[in-house]
């Protein structure tokens, strides 16, 4: 329907807009309209499921992929969960020593970090880009036995939320050292926190501009550093990059920058290369990705990579991986050379990645083996085979306005952000890795947009999680069978376990919808004549 893709146009834009640092009048005013149009939308997709359409269908009759039914996770009886040696550790684990038993509260956590085989194959039998096949030699049976159990873990989930306050706009980049988190924001400054007390211990101001992203380099290189510095050998370093064409490098037991890095470029993403000497590798707002010595912190490679803003930048070994606002991916093989440490072994465009269009969006990606993992913006993720430039799509909402912001992995779980155009609600869809097989969602009352994420596991085993956006958030993972209230609510949605389709030609919603935010005269006939020009306004972290 014309005027229910107007809406979601507008409220795509204002969304976008209340995250902007400053805005003008007219936007201001657009803001304002945003309880309105979200009324006006509800009262159509109410009409449009009523008894004049079946749900899940759109006006002209074609079914709509992405509408789901949400239900509340069913109860899962304690009696049932399964020993730790059941749960699913990766596709190889049936071949490999057993793992040593975790702790109760780490059980069923997702499946762990296994190597993922590079033999699998990424298709469905009879259709490119559908399921990956399981091991050959692990019996069908066992592998959803595994499942279920690693699901049934999820589905009781218990987290503790606490709110960090103390930056003065939206946060950009999170990360986290040992017990601490550190968040960078667009009000300029880094900002490093204790989570067992939920304290902040510095802010480390310095930068001029927003800061956009972060990185932690490992213990060994920051040793290095540190002895170079006169420092402990125990010091953690940070790295941070800004809008104002810097990258500092902060300690974090001092508080002070220890080294600054001017970049000539506006500085988008950055991540930290551990091989050989080291190297800080940068990503510009102009599309450039540069090398740095981690020792002399001079200049090693710069290469006009990309169109438009490197927006993520990510190591996996000896690659790199770097994304850009115009839906393009490329993939990065380090030489430990002092010039020129980067050789690239693919590119593959926003046409391959379905990512193409207008400019303006944030691209943000996780690899893992041949596969990277990318989210747009859209209301699903996709799912790029770097070596073939093959492209799978995993469903990761349950409405096409919805938003994928940004991914992540961590002990076996995929993480996906998502947020709600039309109603606000924000959560996190839980996948369990390497199958990438949906386990729950979750949210709680209220829920700010995530727009960055980290996570790191306690002594124990137990689950701590970072969020960012309009709010920083800490979760803790509580044990199940615990008195204390949950902050969270677990949901299951059905039509994400269809997982996998294949993405050969885009859907209509893939299409860029123009930008316009005119008054509603004369709007319906305009957007019937021009179906999907130009681009969405977004807002990218720089």
């Amino acid at each position: 329907m014309g005027e229910v893709r107007k809406l979601q146009k507008k409220l795509r834009q204002i969304e976008n807009l209340e995250i902007k640092i400053s805005l003008t009048p007219e936007e201001r005013f657009k803001i304002s309209r945003k309880a309105e149009l979200r009324s006006r939308l509800a009262e159509l997709q109410l009409q449009l499921s009523g008894p004049e359409q079946t749900p899940g269908t759109r006006e002209d009759g074609k079914e709509e992929k992405m509408k789901r039914q949400v239900e509340e996770a069913p109860e899962v009886i304690p009696s049932q969960m399964p020993p730790a040696s059941k749960i699913l550790k990766g596709e190889k684990e049936s071949k490999a020593p057993a793992m040593p038993v975790q702790p109760a509260s780490q059980r069923g956590a997702g499946g762990g970090d296994a190597a993922e085989a590079s033999g699998v194959s990424h298709q469905r039998g009879d259709e490119p880009g559908g399921f990956p096949d399981l091991d050959p030699e692990r019996p069908p049976q066992q592998e959803d036995v595994e499942f279920t159990s690693v699901k049934a873990f999820w589905e009781k989930a218990r987290f503790r939320l606490r709110l960090l306050e103390g930056h003065n706009d939206i946060v950009t980049s999170v990360v986290a050292v040992d017990n601490l988190v550190v968040s960078g924001s667009r009000d300029t400054t880094v900002k490093v926190w204790h989570v067992p007390t939920a304290t902040q211990q510095k802010n480390l101001g310095g930068h001029t501009g927003g800061v956009t992203c972060l990185s932690a380099p490992p213990p060994e290189y920051c040793k290095r550093l540190a002895r170079s510095l006169s420092l402990t050998d125990n010091e953690r370093f940070i790295l941070s990059g800004s809008a104002d064409c810097c990258v500092r490098i902060w300690a974090l037991s001092i508080g002070q920058c220890v080294k600054s890095v001017y970049t000539f470029n506006a500085v988008a993403s950055l991540c930290f290369l551990p091989e050989g000497d080291g190297y800080i590798i940068t990503g510009s707002d102009g599309g450039k990705v540069q090398a740095w010595s981690w020792q002399t912190f001079q200049n090693c490679q710069s290469v006009n990579a990309h169109l438009q803003a490197v927006t993520s930048i990510q190591s996996q070994g000896p690659l790199v991986f770097s994304g850009s606002s115009e839906g393009g991916v490329s993939v990065w093989e380090n030489r430990c050379s002092d010039r020129d440490p980067l050789r690239l072994l693919h590119h593959w465009s926003g046409q391959v990645t379905g990512f193409s269009g207008g400019g303006g969006g944030r691209l943000t990606l996780s690899p893992r083996g041949d596969r990277v993992f990318l989210a747009y913006g859209r209301a699903w993720l996709k799912i790029l085979h770097w070596r073939t430039g093959m492209i799978s799509r995993l469903t990761n909402h349950s409405s096409i306005t919805g938003v994928t912001d940004c991914v992540h992995q961590t002990g076996g779980l995929l993480i996906g952000s998502s947020y709600d155009l039309a109603n606000g609600e924000s959560g996190l869809n839980l996948f369990s890795l390497p199958r990438c097989q949906y386990l729950a969602s979750l949210t709680w009352s209220n829920a700010p947009r995530i727009l960055c994420f980290a996570a790191w596991t306690t002594g124990s085993g137990d689950h701590r999680w970072v969020t960012g956006g309009q709010d920083l958030i800490v979760w803790e993972q509580l044990p199940s069978s615990g008195k204390q209230r949950s902050d969270i609510t677990v949901k299951r949605d059905s039509r994400i376990d269809s997982c996998f389709f294949e993405s050969e030609a885009d859907t209509e919603e893939d299409e860029e919808e123009t930008d316009d935010f005119d008054d509603d005269e004369g709007e319906d006939k305009r957007a019937d004549e021009v179906e999907g020009g130009g681009s969405w306004l977004r807002c990218a972290l720089q």
